[in-house]
């Protein structure tokens, strides 16, 4: 009887867990949506992180100054500058566009009118409600967000946690084959995880109303957005945009000049400038960041060539391991551009690959190539993979930008290039196949000789 009784109690205690989040007393509040803002949220701090002195100056030294970057997509570096910026904005646009469809689930009617507002931020600068943050407020700001998240986090761990006891519980209670004293062991462990969680959704952003939460998340997106154009140096009419006297310029006068130098500033109106047109802010950003018909992103081929370069940057390292079927699979993943030319180029390139010179030579060639090319078929991929997480996931903190990957590359010198490691690439093939086969045959000779 008393298994039977704690049997009951247990089965009570399932069925009230299950139906806590239906019956919440406050019917504004998040919930469930919190995984959802807490990733959101990360990526405003990771924007925000994105923008500092720091990381503005490391862009400028490392990221543009890559060599593949120079060679196949642009050296100009007020262009560069452009794309950079342009991207930056449009992850901007793309939280503020999820910032906007949980507005409509506020009771403030200046918060349900958020995307309104924040498009004419981004077209005139005005701010309207003073939603834009000193520096100072912002960091106090994004500390307060970071312990959100980190807590809302943990929610999300202990509530797997509490729905696994659960499960457990209630498959044991079918079975009825556990003991009296594991079932009260289980049903106390089961009571000490639920008021885990409930402290946990009381200190995490569950508990938080809509209004309080995008207020916060509104002030963060205004305040990142201004600070987009106080880096990039965004103008409008013919000079910089002037930022008020509350806003104090926290870019130290060398980072400022690091990122738009004094030298022929109007060279691109995304930098600097008017905008063009009829074209909203956005709408002249997202133009700026379409490829040209001269890129491999325009032809779709970006992140199939990073493929190709990532198998033969690893046949090239090993190419005695390379057998007739793999290289006929990567035979096969050549588009027919990249197949004539290298065809062209092997004409007349005889049967014969024995110069140990021109072998050494070969390898040389190939590692100055994929040197520089390498490292833009890596981002290629990791930028892919990025975007695919985060959109299951909107967590991701990704510092790989997309002028930094093969997007962007000019498909004509991008092609040359494959084609010459293909080339190459024959020549050590064979030369490893050739050596191979003498070393093979001496050996048998010498075996015959000795028998």
């Amino acid at each position: 009887m008393a298994l039977e009784t704690w049997m009951i109690k247990v089965k009570k205690a399932i069925s009230n867990t299950l139906h806590t989040a239906k019956s919440s007393r406050h019917k504004s509040n998040v919930e469930v949506l919190s995984f959802e803002i807490a990733g959101l949220m990360s990526k405003l701090l990771h924007l925000w992180n994105s923008l500092s002195d720091k990381s503005i100056i490391r862009l400028r030294n490392e990221s543009i100054s890559l060599e593949g970057i120079g060679k196949i997509v642009s050296e100009d570096e007020f262009f560069l500058l452009g794309l950079a910026c342009a991207e930056i904005t449009e992850n901007v646009r793309l939280a503020a566009k999820s910032i906007s469809r949980l507005s409509n689930r506020c009771h403030d009617s200046k918060l349900r009118c958020f995307d309104r507002w924040f498009d004419e931020f981004a077209d005139s600068g005005h701010d309207f409600h003073g939603w834009v943050l000193s520096n100072k407020d912002m960091e106090a700001r994004n500390k307060k967000m970071e312990k959100l998240v980190a807590v809302t986090s943990t929610l999300c761990k202990q509530m797997e946690e509490l729905s696994t006891i659960e499960n457990s519980l209630r498959k044991w209670c079918v079975s009825n084959s556990i003991k009296e004293q594991k079932l009260i062991d289980l049903q106390q462990k089961l009571l000490k995880q639920k008021q885990e969680v409930k402290n946990l959704k009381d200190d995490s952003l569950w508990n938080k109303s809509f209004d309080m939460v995008v207020s916060m998340l509104v002030r963060s997106v205004f305040t990142i957005l201004q600070r987009v154009k106080l880096v990039f140096g965004h103008g409008h009419g013919h000079g910089y945009y002037h930022y008020p006297p509350s806003l104090p310029r926290s870019l130290s006068a060398s980072a400022t000049a690091t990122v738009y130098p004094t030298v022929n500033p109007n060279t691109y109106n995304f930098v600097s400038g008017p905008l063009k047109g009829n074209l909203s802010f956005f709408e002249s950003n997202s133009k700026f960041l379409k490829p040209t018909p001269s890129t491999l992103g325009a032809s779709a081929l970006s992140l199939h060539y990073a493929n190709l370069i990532i198998v033969l940057e690893k046949m090239i390292k090993s190419p005695q391991l390379v057998g007739i079927e793999a290289r006929d699979d990567l035979y096969s993943m050549l588009p027919s551009s990249i197949r004539s030319g290298l065809r062209a180029r092997l004409k007349g390139v005889g049967f014969s690959a024995s110069d140990p010179v021109l072998a050494g030579e070969w390898r040389t060639a190939l590692g100055r190539i994929l040197g520089w090319l390498s490292p833009l078929a890596h981002n290629m991929i990791k930028w892919q993979c990025d975007r695919s997480f985060e959109h299951r996931n909107l967590s991701i903190e990704s510092n790989t930008l997309l002028l930094q990957t093969l997007f962007f590359a000019n498909k004509e010198k991008t092609e040359a290039a494959i084609t010459e490691l293909l080339v190459g690439l024959n020549y050590i093939w064979r030369f490893e196949r050739e050596m191979t086969a003498k070393a093979l045959f001496e050996c048998n000779l010498q075996n015959s000789s000795q028998g």
